[in-house]
């Protein structure tokens, strides 16, 4: 630490000296041992910068790296078309779908079963009775008993829907009243709407109006009742028919008075069904035949028609018969069936029209039947199902330019910045570390292969396995009753020391061992021949070369360039994925391929792991600034007290010269007045 030399000036001149100047230099002299902790820190945080930096691109190329790996990724996607969007529309396919053309025929499609139960003039009648539905014969009955709180249609409909029966009931509303609509939760053939009980009628009763037409042409004038679900309800009220000109007839439901009034017909003691009425109408001959018809769904209606040809036929009627009780019959509109189809020549069916793995992977949706050729045969429906080719590409050419701006920052950190100084991370060994990491694992794989699976690990295994890595002496490892399971021969494998890691690992196939050489490149290619059986099930255990037919990234297209980045030649690596995309797959993603061992060498690599190399340079880093911080910290407590205490001495001193001189010229005074020395100068 240098000196600080203070002036104070001629103590006998009263002008004393600057104390904040004078603290300040000290002050700044003190400080000078803090100026390396300051530099260093400063280099260090410039390294953060730079390691931050890294970070980032280390994270966009692992993204790259685990797309390409991911077995669910970018590889996976699938693509795929349909040669009659109208008649079959592809929805999507998952990665287990196979690349391929596929034949469909659509005979027919998938229905759902659906029904109502018998219209009613006012939807807020008051209903009663019960109903017992079900989803197909192996549906659990539901039976729904209405009360105070849901006998109306809107009450029954929810009491519907909240009873489990797997039915959605809704009200349907149309200028002829409304309606209890009743559609299945369940498409296909399995799934019909079945009531096995009804007592629902409507207590408010029901008028049957009269709906007819005019004659035309050879037709005569004809018409009928609104109709009822039960032909033999006891119905009320009466009917008015007139023929063309003629004199109106009255129907009265009932027994005659005893004075029957004039053109009137009385159908009886106890005659008040449909039945009753037609027979009075036909036996009153009034020029009308009057019968009973069965609907198509089930009801039953008056049907009258005139006698007389032509407009002089004409009937006008007015009904006010009321039937006081109508039943709710279910009537069944759409019958459950399952869809009909062909598939590559094989005859399936679907109970959804939404068709799942009936080409494995692959589902569509059915719109319409196949249309029918000239030659009367159905149209055949291409569905073409491809490999995402562009995404792969995009993604690989991706992880190239990430690659090259992970390389371009490394190498910019080798030379000085534009004001001639090393750049944060020169000779850091860093550097070097991220640098072999790359290098080591761009062009080398580890040889490895994998035993059959088998779908319990602990299944009792006997025979043999003969393992030869690269060069080296073939060794044959015989199971015995101490290792005869997938783990015991693993660990007999790995203490041969052979040259080879055996694992055991669980995948969606099961069970199975993996054995991978411990060098890289041909110099450890595996030879295996394996006699292992699995003695419980039977099944022989070959062995399965884990690599991919391609083997390097140059198959890929990819090149590596003098200063460590990649070139990517597109035209190449199109080829080769129109040509073997399972190859390519298998380069990214067999067990221990060139990928999966890539995309771990990243990790290890970047700050995603606390051991990567980035994120233990970032610890490093941060473990040396907050030791550097915590000194400056203390130092300056240290200072700001120092400067404290000497600005209130310099302050004192400053006071004491400051008075000097007038101490002197009293001390003068004083001593005139004693001696009376310098009273009388000319004396």
């Amino acid at each position: 630490m240098g000196t600080v030399g203070l002036s104070f000036g001629s103590p006998t001149a009263g002008t004393g000296f600057n104390v904040s100047q004078t603290v300040s230099a000290i002050i700044s002299n003190l400080q000078n041992v803090e100026t390396p902790w300051q530099n260093q820190l400063t280099s260090l945080e410039s390294q953060d910068t730079v390691l931050s930096n890294l970070g980032t691109l280390f994270s966009n190329l692992s993204n790259d790296i685990n797309s390409l790996t991911d077995f669910q990724g970018v590889l996976a996607t699938k693509t795929g078309s349909s040669s009659d969007n109208n008649v079959l529309e592809l929805t999507a396919a998952t990665p287990s779908a196979t690349a391929g053309t596929h034949t469909v025929v659509v005979q027919s499609l998938a229905q759902t079963s659906s029904g109502y139960l018998t219209p009613i003039a006012n939807a807020g009648d008051t209903l009663s009775g019960s109903i017992t539905l079900q989803v197909g014969t192996s549906g659990t009955p539901q039976t729904v008993t209405l009360d105070s709180s849901d006998n109306t249609l809107a009450g029954l409909a929810a009491a519907i829907n909240s009873s489990g029966a797997g039915v959605t009931a809704s009200v349907l509303t149309d200028a002829n009243g409304s309606r209890l609509s009743l559609v299945s939760g369940t498409s296909g053939a399995t799934g019909n709407v079945i009531v096995s009980a009804n007592s629902l009628v409507d207590t408010n009763g029901a008028t049957l109006s009269y709906t007819g037409s005019a004659a035309s042409g050879s037709v005569n004038s004809q018409g009928t009742l609104a109709s009822i679900a039960n032909a033999g309800d006891a119905l009320t009220g009466s009917l008015s028919i007139q023929v063309g000109n003629g004199t109106a007839e009255n129907v009265v439901i009932g027994a005659a008075p005893s004075n029957p009034a004039a053109n009137t017909i009385y159908t009886g003691s106890g005659v008040n069904t449909l039945a009753g009425i037609a027979g009075a109408i036909n036996s009153a001959a009034i020029g009308v035949t009057a019968s009973v018809v069965t609907n198509s769904d089930g009801s039953s209606s008056l049907s009258l028609v005139s006698q007389t040809a032509g407009a002089a036929g004409n009937l006008t009627v007015a009904s006010s018969i009321v039937d006081p009780s109508p039943s709710l019959a279910y009537t069944q509109t759409v019958t459950g069936a399952n869809a009909s189809l062909t598939v590559d020549g094989v005859s399936l069916q679907s109970a959804s029209n939404t068709v799942t793995n009936l080409i494995p992977g692959v589902t569509f949706q059915l719109l319409a039947p196949s249309a029918t050729e000239s030659d009367g045969s159905l149209e055949q429906v291409q569905v073409v199902i491809g490999n995402d080719d562009t995404d792969a590409e995009s993604t690989i050419s991706q992880f190239v330019s990430d690659y090259n701006s992970v390389v371009s920052a490394i190498n910019a950190q080798e030379g000085n910045t534009s004001s001639g100084t090393p750049e944060p991370l020169f000779g850091s060994p860093t550097l070097s570390l991220l640098q072999q990491t790359l290098a080591g694992n761009l062009i080398t794989q580890n040889p490895n292969g994998y035993l059959d699976a088998i779908q319990n690990a602990g299944d009792t295994l006997s025979g043999s396995i003969s393992i030869q890595a690269g060069s080296g002496t073939a060794q044959t490892i015989a199971v015995g009753s101490s290792d005869n399971t997938l783990a015991g021969l693993a660990a007999a494998i790995n203490s041969a020391n052979i040259g080879v890691t055996a694992n055991v690992v669980t995948n969606s196939s099961g069970t199975q061992l993996e054995l991978v050489s411990n060098l890289a490149g041909s110099s450890g290619a595996l030879t295996v021949t394996s006699a292992i059986t699995d003695t419980t099930t039977g099944t022989a255990l070959n062995y399965n070369n884990g690599g991919s037919d391609i083997s390097n990234l140059t198959q890929l297209g990819i090149s590596v360039n003098d200063d460590g980045t990649l070139t990517l030649d597109s035209t190449s690596l199109s080829s080769v994925l129109n040509s073997d995309y399972s190859g390519v797959v298998g380069f990214f993603q067999n067990a221990n391929s060139w990928g999966q061992s890539f995309a771990n060498a990243l990790n290890n690599a970047g700050t995603s792991s606390d051991t990567g190399i980035l994120a233990l340079a970032e610890s490093s880093n941060s473990t040396t600034e907050s030791t550097l911080n915590a000194n400056i910290s203390r130092e300056n407590s240290i200072i700001s007290a120092e400067q404290t205490s000497l600005t209130e001495e310099l302050t004192s001193a400053n006071e004491i010269l400051q008075g000097i001189p007038e101490q002197l010229n009293d001390a003068n005074e004083l001593y005139s007045a004693i001696t009376g020395y310098n009273e009388n100068p000319t004396g």
